[in-house]
């Protein structure tokens, strides 16, 4: 998953009052595009459409004194007077978010507002902004493998928190701006004193397996997602859905497998969490058991699908199913350990496998 980024190491610990040296590097945000180097080859390549952009398009391979962050600009790269504030550590390198103003609003999104002081950015046109540095979005570094797994995980977690430092920016009680707390990572309202805190909201990812005798195979509840939700993922998911006010995580699985499909489910057992930046979320794995007597003509619980949240729902055997084009998700995990034939049932977690099992059967599967 993308939080497994071992023997890289990304501390969260929060520190006020630390300041940037020329050598820090700094995340620098467009909306959801973020800022980042590359040598005159790469920025042409960069420029076109990404159907366009050759398979092995890469970032420029500069050495800078950071190392594996050599793909983000450096404090001293930055116009003077660039406003920073500490992010969190990787691998024992201070990181820093800068606040940015796009004075070229034209070509940006409309009602989005990049923060305080920087540089003038043409997102329609990925216009250079600095000398060797290119703005691309997250979504197509992710899709392009631009960058690797780990400095991928860097950047969303650097975006979740540039997005509530934006949305915090005024207080959502008497909507008197905000201001950094001296002591923790938090902001806070010098009229009414309410503290805000990054925002993470629980969720569940719900595998649903069934025996189907008629056929003597396992099989697993595969779903797709309606385009009524807005989501363009056109690949094969799980059940998931957001924890509401009030409801454990179990019940929370239960509710949400029967919207979605109407099927009553049994043996929910707890797999695993994952922080998921993109919404942020925390996510938590769970398999089950379908628990439904009224079945179809091949033997499988029949789904009632609700098509406002969903337009595919199937059961599928480890042979028929396919898999996320990365193994970057909680719910790819658990599809992998039911394609690779590691999980049937909830009856077999825990599983004996340690992450370099896992990431083998990865490897294995993603050649």
């Amino acid at each position: 998953m993308i939080q497994d980024i071992a023997p890289h190491f990304l501390d969260n610990h929060f520190e006020p009052g630390k300041e940037p040296s020329p050598d820090s590097p700094v995340v620098c945000f467009n909306g959801k595009d973020v800022l980042l180097r590359y040598d005159e080859k790469t920025a042409r390549e960069a420029a076109l459409t990404p159907e366009e952009r050759p398979v092995n398009f890469a970032l420029a391979e500069s050495h800078t004194p950071v190392g594996d962050l050599h793909f983000l600009p450096t404090y001293g790269e930055l116009p003077e007077g660039t406003n920073v504030r500490f992010l969190f550590t990787y691998d024992g390198v201070d990181v820093y978010r800068a606040k940015l103003s796009v004075l070229d609003r034209a070509h940006n999104e409309p009602g989005i507002d990049y923060g305080d002081a920087l540089v003038v950015a043409n997102k329609a046109q990925n216009t250079r902004v600095m000398d060797g540095f290119l703005f691309d979005s997250i979504k197509d570094i992710r899709q392009r493998v631009i960058l690797e797994k780990n400095q991928v995980f860097l950047l969303m977690t650097a975006l979740q928190l540039n997005n509530w430092y934006i949305d915090n920016r005024y207080c959502g009680r008497c909507a008197t701006p905000t201001v950094h707390s001296p002591r923790e990572r938090a902001l806070v309202c010098p009229e009414c004193h309410r503290t805000i805190y990054p925002r993470i909201l629980p969720a569940v990812i719900v595998a649903v397996t069934h025996y189907n005798a008629k056929e003597d195979k396992h099989k697993i509840l595969l779903t797709k997602y309606s385009p009524k939700t807005g989501h363009a993922f056109p690949y094969y998911a799980l059940v998931a859905g957001f924890t509401e006010i009030g409801e454990t995580l179990e019940g929370c699985v239960q509710r949400e497998v029967m919207e979605e499909t109407g099927i009553n489910i049994k043996n929910i057992r707890y797999y695993k969490s994952q922080p998921w930046a993109v919404v942020d979320d925390l996510l938590m794995g769970f398999y089950c058991e379908a628990d439904s007597e009224e079945l179809d003509e091949k033997g499988d619980p029949v789904i009632h699908l609700d098509e406002n949240e969903l337009r595919t729902g199937v059961w599928l055997t480890p042979d028929e199913m396919t898999l996320q084009p990365d193994a970057y998700s909680l719910t790819n995990e658990m599809m992998l350990l039911f394609k690779s034939e590691n999980i049937h049932s909830p009856a077999d977690l825990p599983l004996p496998l340690e992450r370099k099992d896992i990431e083998a059967l990865e490897r294995e599967y993603y050649k």
